[in-house]
């Protein structure tokens, strides 16, 4: 529960890094057309959340001793309010595309959350970037951060979640979108249609096969 809540703090830093780079990038677009999509894009955040942990107290004789034994812990989050009635996941876990089709409900949500992979993974110079992107219209939750191996030292800072290949082909599985494409936002095209070298493709599989056993087991 503490790496879940750890991984809520940590997406929502980027998160808001994200919305900070695109206020910035809108006010020094001086010289270009802004795009009336801009008006409309996504107001996101995850939903606010904190653990829990539940003390038992140790008793001797008729007094009370405090005691720092744990007997139980929670992960508390907001409230999730779909208003109508549907709880989405837009980006799946192993993948930097939306798993809604364009004539989905939510669909320009998805496309917007491709966008932000983008800015997170250029902004961090190719190291990291959320994933596994569900939740309402407006609140997200557990969510997953996917970081490049040399991120934490050997460590699995993030989880089992933390499917570092998908770093590693980023560049070669990401598609951008109208959002990306837009002058004013600075991003580098990734290499759409470019395909990995083939250690990348025999990997993937290897590790998408692994994968799959360790989930039907």
């Amino acid at each position: 529960l503490f790496q879940e809540g750890n991984i809520l703090y940590w997406a929502s830093a980027l998160l808001q890094m994200t919305y900070e780079y695109i206020d910035y990038s809108i006010r020094q677009s001086h010289d270009l057309s802004i795009p009336a999509w801009i008006a409309n894009i996504p107001c996101l955040r995850f939903v606010a959340a904190g653990l829990a942990l539940a003390y038992s107290p140790t008793f001797k004789g008729l007094s009370t001793i405090s005691t720092e034994s744990v007997t139980s812990a929670y992960l508390l989050e907001e409230k999730i309010k779909c208003e109508d009635g549907k709880f989405t996941k837009f980006i799946h876990n192993t993948r930097c595309s939306s798993l809604l089709k364009p004539n989905d409900d939510g669909f320009t949500i998805a496309e917007f959350l491709i966008f932000t992979q983008h800015v997170q993974y250029m902004k961090t110079d190719g190291l990291a970037y959320i994933s596994d992107y569900q939740g309402g219209r407006t609140l997200l939750t557990d969510p997953q951060i996917l970081t490049h191996p040399s991120i934490g030292g050997g460590a699995d800072i993030f989880g089992e979640g933390n499917m570092e290949i998908g770093v590693e082909l980023f560049e070669h599985e990401h598609i951008c979108n109208r959002y990306c494409m837009w002058l004013g936002f600075g991003l580098r095209h990734c290499r759409e249609g470019v395909p990995p070298t083939r250690y990348f493709l025999l990997f993937h599989c290897v590790y998408l096969s692994i994968l799959c056993l360790h989930l039907t087991l």
